[in-house]
């Protein structure tokens, strides 16, 4: 019995120090995280009103009024109003050329000149064919008179019948020689070539001496290059649109029309509309449109690629901030930090237009003359206490910035 006693007293000992050591430990670790705690919570502070009475460093810039005029780009080639492949009429040999390859010529113009013995001689023989059959209807004429007037005793019927129709088949004879001698001057004039059209002449097919005929193809071709036409494909959706526009009388003459050539400098005239096609291409769902523009110095040359530029001839203005001042907000939407005149800052939506020369506009949500953050957002929160900085200059605030240069 008394070894029983000597044990339940040592358990019972046992589990008090096990006690003791255990509220020693929590002591220890309690006395530790007093150290690492912030002062704030130490304090009872909540930590977002803490943070909201520090003030943040952050550059802020004025809500001007800008013009918001991106321009749609589209891919587009120049194309001649007109253009003319120059065959020849008739066959003959070449006696002289009127021009120089790449000449700017006009319409009248004269450009090859055939040999053109053959032909005058073919209009001669044509005149002598004529003046014979005149003589032949003159002759028939005065026979069938006589006829006609003769005593019906003398003549017969038959007779009679016979001198009308002599003078008919001479008149019909006199108009089949009047024909032939149309076709045999045609061929004469044929036998140079004039230019149709007015533009720029390219190589030369034949030279003097050569035989040409209208089946060796042509001898030339001429393209107009003032004005030039620009094509661009227009999207069914897009052309759908264009369309309603045109009928809620949105005309052409609101839009700017420019172009940028092939080496990236913009063009120095403004287009107008000229037409859209007439069908839709199945394959790409795209329609042909087309402007006209002047060409006076032939920098747009056929069958070039350039960058076509529409924007609004007259764009409106808009509150504008610099693009660094918008962030995303949840849902999708999008909003800027606006300085209030108690130095504090408020988180506000808007609604934007496009982003231009890295400015965007607003049409919703800011006035002209408020003060927006565009750096140092990070740890802002509502209410947040702010020192105004002037922004660094920089290029996306100032689309005429310059960066010094250091020697």
């Amino acid at each position: 019995m008394e070894k029983k006693d000597e044990k339940s007293t040592a358990s019972v000992i046992g589990a008090v120090v096990a006690q003791i050591v255990t509220c020693g430990v929590c002591l220890v670790v309690g006395w530790m995280a007093k150290d690492f705690a912030p002062k704030h919570q130490e304090q009872g502070v909540n930590p977002a009103a803490a943070m909201a009475g520090a003030p943040q460093t952050v550059a802020v810039t004025n809500v001007v009024m800008r013009v918001s005029n991106k321009p749609e780009a589209f891919v587009a080639h120049a194309e001649p109003v007109q253009e003319v492949e120059l065959l020849p009429q008739v066959d003959g040999y070449i006696q002289e050329i009127k021009f120089k390859e790449g000449d700017t010529v006009k319409a009248g113009d004269l450009l090859y000149v055939l040999d053109d013995e053959r032909y005058r001689a073919v209009v001669n023989q044509r005149k002598a064919d004529l003046e014979a059959a005149e003589a032949e209807a003159r002759r028939a004429k005065r026979y069938y008179e006589r006829m006609q007037n003769a005593d019906e005793r003398g003549i017969t019927q038959l007779e009679r019948d016979n001198a009308e129709a002599a003078s008919e088949s001479a008149a019909a004879a006199v108009l089949q020689a009047k024909a032939n001698l149309v076709v045999a001057e045609y061929d004469l004039k044929k036998a140079q070539v004039i230019a149709p059209i007015s533009g720029q002449i390219g190589k030369t097919s034949a030279h003097v001496g050569d035989y040409v005929a209208p089946s060796k193809g042509a001898l030339a071709k001429i393209v107009q290059i003032d004005p030039m036409r620009v094509s661009f494909p227009l999207t069914d959706r897009a052309y759908v649109s264009w369309r309603e526009a045109r009928k809620r009388g949105e005309a052409e003459e609101q839009l700017r029309m420019r172009l940028l050539l092939p080496n990236g400098s913009e063009y120095d005239q403004q287009g107008t509309f000229d037409f859209d096609d007439n069908e839709m291409s199945l394959s790409t769902a795209t329609i042909q449109m087309r402007l006209n523009f002047p060409n006076p110095d032939r920098l747009l040359i056929p069958n070039s690629y350039v960058t076509l530029l529409v924007d609004m001839q007259n764009p409106p203005r808009y509150p504008s901030v610099p693009q660094t001042a918008i962030f995303d907000l949840p849902g999708g939407n999008v909003g800027v930090w606006v300085v209030k005149d108690d130095g504090t800052v408020e988180q506000r939506p808007v609604k934007t237009r496009e982003m231009h020369l890295g400015w965007v506009g607003v049409t919703e949500g800011l006035a002209e003359g408020e003060k927006v953050v565009i750096s140092g957002v990070a740890k802002l929160m509502p209410g947040s206490k702010v020192v105004e900085v002037a922004p660094t200059p920089n290029e996306d605030i100032d689309p005429d910035f310059k960066p010094s240069v250091e020697d």
